[in-house]
Parts: structure tokens; C-alpha cells; sequence
């Protein structure tokens, strides 16, 4: 019996054990449940991904100079989220899982070289990131699916018809306006009624109008803008019927355009109508047949603090207001009344944008810098008061003006904050702007034109510059330019030049180091190169060059070869396309003959660089693959003092003592030497990132 009872107590002690283990072993496998890692893009940087916190898996090949970084251990969430992790040590180039930790920004960003990355200085930047070993911490839990701030499409319903808007993974409210114009008054501004929010939807209130009194209104509606446009005309030709003298009228007549008395009213659109906005900008289309403002005119943001201002909108902004007597007493007030809301939309502030403004006609002059208001409110009441200057439509004149004087520390420039300028205006200008806003973008300044009424084609003759805004931007894309057909509806335009004004990461009009050189090459020739390793230098400069923003208004490139004799390739003002630039490259023919470097980096600085144009950056390339017969000590010097940062690349029997005498102190960064031809392709990179480097240690606009 006792054997028994100790047998069955053994079996259930046992029975116990084996359950123990198995729950154990259960418990262990569940801890060990491995987390989904998401994997991100060389290209993704860390301010377009939501998350505060995550874990994510960078692919091979992301040490490339083309993936920007800003910082040395703390980053600007403007970088590379995976060049960043190489260059704090944490991957290599295979790629690897990575730790990213979102922190507040740094006024100051330093820009070093570490584990093959050069990452670049940034004055300061809104918002940080921290890279560690891919580990998850205790308590912490980690999305299997990262959130991207792109735009996604939610449904939005007024009425019964569903629209499409963008939105991310919560649905923001949105907002409808009715603006409208009665006979001789003011637009009128509605107050946006917030709508009811659902999971899944949100849903617009319909305006109060019938359906049936909107068609009519709308019908009314356009009859009476293209009749207003026809008085307006008359009124100001006078009894011609004939082509416009339009602005042969402007000088000294102080004509101002007749104001018709009409009934004028804007109807709600309906947002069954309104198509989102795509990434890509088709040229040639105006606001209003791209679709653009109709998705941003759904999602006006709200206000931050009056006092500290919208921290997501940190520009320096210029306005350049048209104060020319074509525009006429009406049509001024109404773009103080535009200029008033676009204030109101960005939400001003010593923590967010400043704006000042700036009125032309004859001459410009400053009306209140960037320092005198630091709230909507007061700015808008101050523009508000703005009397007209009358004139001229100087366009040139203003952004010289504003280049010069404009953003200055005395004026409230704040340096870390791009510049912006925004210019109105009314039909066309009278003065030239292509020389003057070149300048000015090459001085970091962003341009935006805001054109009303454009010229009607009997009137383009009348024009002193076609094209004039194709010529005043750095982008002909539409991103940097807006045409509105009427002073009457340039309240339209409020949110979606806010919203272009404010994507930050699109400013990119300003200097950088890849958009604000004129590039020489001076290429050795000579016969101990040979026909193959010619070629392979030509590679040699194709592939640098490409890396460049290449047009007439960015970066240019000149060549030249040289054996005892020079020859001038191609200057700099022969190509304005990367394409024409690469395929002039190709076309290069090998010389053959002796080796005069001092010769030729005096032909390059006289034939090339001082074709140079104003506030470019003059960069010289020079390889050589072997020692100069003549001196080349003095001719460096003499280009240095031109001004040219001059690179020197030694291949092969390759003088070191030379290099170094060609090349713009400290020689360690701008000298290098390869023993053989084939190994050029290593120092692309490394020549790029150094270039960048330089120019990312001046002062930054």
C-alpha cells in the first residue's frame, strides 16, 4: 500500500514537473518572439517619419554623398536617418538595424568627417534625432509600421459626394470659406465652420446657398468677371479698341484703372470638384487648372501662439508689394487685405516666420522690416494702414533693393531662418528682373512671383521681358510661381503660397554646395596619359559632375586640356543642362603631347574663371599625371588670389611637391593622389564632401 501511495505521488510530482517546463518553455518563446522591424530608405530622413521613437532596418549602399547629413552625434531631422547611423559608427555601408530616438532642436549643428562620411554644419534646425544600436529598451514598445508625415487619402464628404484629401493616419478637421464680393464693397470674409469629425470621415458642412441659387450665381459670376475684365481695360486705354500701351502709359500719368460697379459674388466651390495635389508640378499651369489650391484651401492650419509663432514655419519673409499706379486704389487695397490674411495664416512670431514688407514703384522702400512686428494681429493692421506709393512697376530695382539691404542682422535676419521673398505683381514689370533676382538667389534668397491679370496677347508687346518670371525663379516647375487671373480672387491663393512658403524642405533656391559654383577642369593631356586612361579621366569628371545642380542660374561647368599647348573645351556659359554637360564631356578628344601645368592654370584663369559670374563660387579641378616642365607655384598663386579654390588630383608619377602648390590651403583637403588611374572613382566622393564641407563653414543665409 505504501508503494503504492509513493507511486502515484511520483507520477503526479513528475506530471507536475513536465507541466512547469512546458509553461517555461512557453513563457521563454513568447519572450523571444522576435519584433517586426520595418525597413526604411537610404534617402528617408528622420523628420518625415512621426514616430518619436523606433527601430528600423537601413538596406546596403546608404554611404553616399547624395544622402545628406547635418551634425556630429545629435542630428538635425533634416538628415539621412541611415547615412546618419554610419557616420555615428552604428552601421557600416551593408546596412543594419538601428535605434532612433527623436529629441528638441539645436541651435547649432557640427559638421564632421567619421566612417567614411562627411556630414555637414547647420546653424540650427527645429528638430533632432539620436541613432544607437538597433536593441529595443525595457519598457518600451516599438511599431512593426512606421508613420510617414506624406500625405495619404481620406474620405471627406459634404453633401452626398465623397472627395479625397490628404491626411495622415488621424483625420484633421477641415475648414470651407464662402468669400464674398457685393456690388461696391470689400470681399467679404466667412468665418470657417468646424465640422463634426468620425473615425473614418469628416464631414463638411454645406454653405447655406440652394443649389439651384448657386448655379445661377455661379453662371452670373462668370459673366461678370470676364465683363469686369473689359471695363477695367476700356477704363484705362481710354477710347482705344486697339492693342494696350498699358505700360506706356504708366510713367507719369498717375492713370489709375476705372473700378466698374458690378455685381460680384463668389460662391462656395463645391469640394465634389476639388482634386488633390500630386508632388509633381506640370509647367505652364496656372493654380487654378493644377489642382493645387484646392487640396491646400481643405487644410488651412490652425494658428500657433500669437506670441511665439508656428515653429513648423521658421522663414524669414519678404513681401514686395505692388505700389505702381496701374494697379489703381481698389486693387491696392485689396492685396493689403491678401497680405493681411497670409499673415494671419502663418501665424507670426519670434519662435515661427517674420515678415516684412517692402512697396515698389519708381524706387522701393521699406515699410516695416522683419524685427518691427512680432504678432499677426499688429502686422496685419499695420499693412492695413500701408498708403500707395504710385509709379513705375520696377521690379529689378525692388529685389536689388531687397538683396542689398533687406536681410541684414540690423533688420531682424536671424541667419538660421531661410530668406524668402514673395513678389506682387500687376500685369508685368517695367524694368528688367532676370540679373537681379539671379543675384539674389545666389545670395540665398527663395523667390516667389505672385502675378494678377496677366497680359493679354495683344498686350505682350508691351512687355520689356517675356518670360519674366521663367526668368526670376530658380524652378520653372510652378512650385515657385502663382498666376491668378483676378485681383478678385486672390483670396484664393492665401493657403496654398502659406503652405509653399512653409515646406521648408522645398526652399531650395537658396546657395548650397551643389547649386552655387562655376566648376573648371583642367585635364592633363599629355602623351604619358594615353588614349584608355584619358577616357578614364573624362569618367573622372563626368562622374563629379553630375553630382551638381547644373543650369545657368546654378552650377556651371568649364574645361580645359592642356599638354604644352591649352585648349579651351568648353566655357562656362556653353551649357545650361546636366545632360549637355556630360554628353560635351564624352566629346572631349585626347591631345597628347608635353606637360605645362603652370601654363595652363594661367590660360584657366584668364579664359575660364574671370568669365566667372558674380557671388559664384570658383572651383578649379586639375589632374595631372605627372611633373609640370614649367613652374607652377606662381600661376597658383595668382589664381588663388582671383579668388579660384583650386583641387589638384596626382595620379601615377604625379609631383607631390606640386600638388600641394597647386592646391588652396590646407593642402590635406584639397589635394589628393591616386597610384593608378582606375582608382580616380574612390575620390569622388571624398572630393564632393570636401567641397560641400568648405562651403558649408561660411556664413549660411
Amino acid at each position: 500500500l505504501l508503494i503504492m501511495k509513493a507511486t502515484v505521488i511520483a507520477t503526479f510530482f513528475g506530471v507536475f514537473l513536465i507541466c512547469a517546463y512546458a509553461a517555461k518553455e512557453a513563457t521563454k518563446k513568447m519572450k523571444k518572439a522576435k519584433l517586426y522591424v520595418p525597413q526604411i530608405d537610404c534617402d528617408v530622413k528622420a523628420g518625415k517619419i512621426i514616430n518619436p521613437e523606433f527601430i528600423a532596418k537601413c538596406p546596403p549602399g546608404c554611404q553616399d554623398v547624395k544622402y545628406r547629413v547635418y551634425g556630429t552625434d545629435i542630428y538635425a531631422s533634416f538628415s539621412s536617418v541611415c547615412n546618419a547611423a554610419i557616420h555615428s559608427g552604428i552601421i557600416d555601408n551593408a546596412g543594419g538595424k538601428i535605434l532612433v530616438q527623436k529629441v528638441a532642436g539645436h541651435s547649432g549643428y557640427r559638421g564632421s568627417f567619421s566612417n567614411g562620411v562627411r556630414s555637414l554644419s547647420l546653424p540650427r534646425w527645429r528638430e533632432s534625432f539620436l541613432v544607437s544600436e538597433g536593441k529595443p529598451r525595457k519598457g518600451v514598445t516599438y511599431p512593426s509600421t512606421l508613420e510617414y508625415s506624406s500625405s495619404k487619402s481620406t474620405a471627406v464628404k459634404s453633401g452626398n459626394d465623397p472627395v479625397n484629401v490628404p491626411a495622415g493616419d488621424t483625420v484633421r478637421k477641415e475648414y470651407q470659406t464662402s468669400p464674398v464680393l457685393t456690388p461696391a464693397t470689400e470681399m467679404a470674409t466667412t468665418t470657417p465652420t468646424p465640422p463634426t469629425t468620425h473615425p473614418s470621415t469628416t464631414t463638411l458642412k454645406p454653405t447655406t446657398t440652394p443649389a439651384t441659387t448657386r448655379t445661377t450665381t455661379l453662371a452670373a459670376a462668370a459673366k461678370t468677371r470676364s465683363g469686369l475684365h473689359r471695363v477695367r481695360d476700356t477704363a484705362f486705354r481710354g477710347t482705344s479698341t486697339s492693342a494696350s500701351n498699358r505700360n506706356i502709359l504708366r510713367p507719369n500719368t498717375g492713370i489709375q484703372h476705372q473700378e466698374p460697379v458690378v455685381a460680384f459674388r463668389s460662391a462656395a466651390s463645391s469640394p465634389s470638384h476639388l482634386a488633390m495635389e500630386t508632388d509633381s508640378w506640370k509647367p505652364g499651369l496656372s493654380l487654378f487648372d493644377t489642382g493645387f489650391s484646392s487640396k491646400e484651401e481643405l487644410n488651412p492650419k490652425p494658428l500657433e501662439s500669437i506670441s511665439h509663432g508656428n515653429p513648423n514655419c521658421k522663414v524669414d519673409l519678404s513681401f514686395l508689394m505692388d505700389g505702381s499706379w496701374s494697379i489703381g486704389k481698389r486693387r491696392f487695397h485689396l492685396q493689403k487685405r491678401f497680405l493681411g490674411n497670409v499673415a494671419q495664416a502663418l501665424g507670426i512670431g519670434n519662435a515661427g516666420p517674420l515678415m516684412g514688407i517692402i512697396q515698389y514703384g519708381d524706387d522701393p522702400s521699406t515699410e516695416f522690416n522683419l524685427k518691427t512686428y512680432a504678432n499677426s494681429k499688429d502686422l496685419s493692421n499695420a499693412i492695413e494702414k500701408i498708403p500707395q506709393k504710385g509709379g513705375l512697376s520696377n521690379v529689378g530695382k525692388a529685389l536689388s533693393f531687397v538683396n542689398k539691404n533687406f536681410f541684414l542682422d540690423a533688420n531682424g535676419n536671424r541667419g538660421g531662418a531661410p530668406n524668402v521673398v514673395v513678389v506682387m505683381v500687376d500685369g508685368w514689370p517695367t524694368d528688367r528682373v532676370e540679373e537681379a533676382s539671379r543675384l539674389a538667389r545666389e545670395s540665398g534668397i527663395n523667390i516667389f512671383f505672385v502675378t494678377v491679370e496677366a497680359a493679354a496677347q495683344s498686350e505682350k508687346q508691351n512687355i520689356i521681358e517675356p518670360n519674366f518670371v521663367d526668368k526670376a525663379v530658380c524652378r520653372t516647375n510652378g512650385f515657385y510661381s502663382i498666376n491668378v487671373p483676378s485681383w478678385f480672387s486672390l483670396h484664393k491663393v492665401v493657403q496654398p503660397l502659406v503652405k509653399r512658403v512653409c515646406d521648408i524642405d522645398r526652399l531650395v533656391c537658396s546657395k548650397t554646395c551643389l547649386n552655387s559654383a562655376d566648376i573648371g577642369f583642367v585635364i592633363d593631356g599629355s602623351s604619358s596619359v594615353g588614349t584608355n586612361n584619358f577616357r578614364t579621366v573624362l569618367q573622372f569628371v563626368a562622374n563629379i559632375s553630375k553630382e551638381f545642380e547644373i543650369s545657368d542660374s546654378d552650377t556651371r561647368i568649364g574645361a580645359v586640356q592642356y599638354t604644352y599647348e591649352q585648349r579651351l573645351e568648353f566655357s562656362f556659359d556653353k551649357y545650361s543642362t546636366k545632360q549637355d554637360v556630360l554628353s560635351a564631356i564624352k566629346r572631349i578628344s585626347y591631345w597628347s603631347g608635353g606637360t605645362s601645368t603652370g601654363a595652363a592654370i594661367s590660360y584657366a584663369t584668364e579664359r575660364l574663371f574671370s568669365k566667372s559670374k558674380p557671388n559664384k563660387r570658383k572651383i578649379m579641378i586639375l589632374i595631372t599625371d605627372g611633373r609640370s616642365y614649367d613652374d607652377v607655384r606662381v600661376p597658383a598663386m595668382a589664381a588663388h588670389r582671383n579668388g579660384v579654390i583650386a583641387y589638384s588630383v596626382g595620379v601615377a608619377w604625379a609631383a607631390q611637391d606640386e600638388l600641394e602648390a597647386i592646391a588652396t590651403d590646407p593642402d590635406k583637403e584639397h589635394s589628393f593622389f591616386v597610384d593608378e588611374f582606375d582608382n580616380l572613382y574612390h575620390f569622388v566622393n571624398q572630393l564632393i564632401q570636401n567641397i560641400c564641407t568648405e562651403f558649408n563653414s561660411q556664413p549660411w543665409n
